[in-house]
């Protein structure tokens, strides 16, 4: 697929007007880059980047019953989510794959969930069929949505939007910007502090040039995002994470909470109750690779014997460490940290040990945190 059979986000102009490489990615024309990827990821560490993830698809599920519907399909536990309050969370179908991770806030009367470019429409047609009648499923095709990312994203944005740093990890609000409604959350998938901007399309145009005209901004593409997220430990969708893997292979059981641990009634909850009881057969892990070549994805773990037995799913070179990272899932024997695991990719063999994740700390603002 070349550009020309990509949509365009509502910022593609913008994009091209600032000189960003294009490419096709989860069905639209995005970003890979603008002056480079190493120099867009340390400026995020350093400053604040602008990220484009309008792909995105941003739903509305509202209802008497959206809350008892949406618990039916995610392990989490809404009932006790405040209001304006984040939370991570997985759609799963009833064998416990994961259809898609997803953020799911509580608005007031509703509930906001984004999900996955690449996976959205399968995601409304799932949620269509499992929800309770009477729950609406609105898809906000004409909201547009942005990251801005980094330790002086807060400086930036405070500026533009008074009351914004008041916000905590994993919360939100409404609020003006640029004259117009946007819905604003402290949250991202970088490992920096920064925050979540939603916005009508009609207008993110506006929003984004009076944010990247903040000294501290500079806009990212989606090659510094890969990056970023892999350093901080995160899984990609349709990489890391698939209907073939399980919360607890995938070192996720964190968003599993203790209510429904218990109680169960959602989808998958049998073969997630047996696994936590009896351990996965293989677990994501995070690997330091000797050397200083990648292993890529699909490079192959293998055993002694050269036998497969995982599979690198995330994999690339670490700007902030100087060195190759990688996730990998693995026999469960082989997860503990400081374990030796062996890779091979175009018949070359790497040596590599487990270590924990985050590659690089997370920088979240807590409240309360020193």
């Amino acid at each position: 697929m070349d550009d020309s059979e990509s949509r365009p986000l509502p910022l593609d102009a913008w994009h091209k007007g600032r000189g960003a490489r294009m490419v096709p990615f989860a069905g639209y024309a995005m970003p890979i880059q603008y002056e480079g990827i190493i120099a867009e990821h340390k400026w995020t560490r350093e400053s604040a980047g602008l990220f484009d993830v309008s792909h995105m698809g941003q739903l509305i599920v509202a209802g008497a019953e959206a809350e008892k519907g949406l618990e039916s399909v995610l392990p989490a536990d809404l009932a006790i989510l405040k209001d304006g309050r984040l939370r991570y969370s997985l759609l799963l179908a009833d064998d416990a794959g994961i259809i898609d991770d997803l953020m799911a806030t509580r608005r007031g009367d509703h509930f906001y969930v984004v999900v996955n470019g690449a996976t959205k429409e399968g995601d409304i047609a799932y949620l269509q069929e499992r929800l309770p009648r009477g729950v609406v499923l609105d898809h906000m095709k004409e909201q547009a949505l942005l990251a801005l990312q980094g330790p002086k994203a807060v400086e930036a944005l405070s500026r533009l939007v008074p009351g914004v740093e008041a916000l905590g990890f994993m919360t939100g609000g409404a609020f003006q910007l640029a004259g117009t409604a946007a819905w604003i959350s402290r949250s991202g998938y970088t490992g920096e502090d920064g925050f979540e901007i939603s916005v009508p399309g009609a207008r993110v145009a506006d929003v984004a040039e009076l944010l990247a005209s903040q000294p501290e901004v500079k806009p990212i593409g989606l090659g510094a995002r890969d990056s970023l997220r892999l350093e901080a430990g995160l899984p990609l969708y349709g990489h890391d994470l698939d209907t073939t893997t399980t919360p607890v292979e995938a070192d996720l059981t964190f968003a599993i909470s203790k209510r429904r641990r218990g109680e169960g009634g959602f989808a998958g909850w049998h073969r997630i109750a047996r696994e936590l009881e009896e351990g996965p057969l293989r677990r994501r892990v995070g690997l330091s690779v000797e050397g200083r070549q990648p292993v890529r994805e699909g490079a192959m773990v293998v055993d002694g014997e050269g036998n497969e037995v995982g599979k690198v799913t995330s994999g690339g070179f670490s700007p902030i460490l100087e060195a190759p990272i990688a996730m990998a899932y693995v026999p469960t024997a082989s997860a503990e940290p400081g374990s030796s695991i062996t890779l091979a990719q175009r018949g070359k063999l790497f040596q590599a040990k487990v270590v924990p994740m985050p590659f690089v700390a997370h920088r979240y603002h807590r409240k309360g945190a020193a």
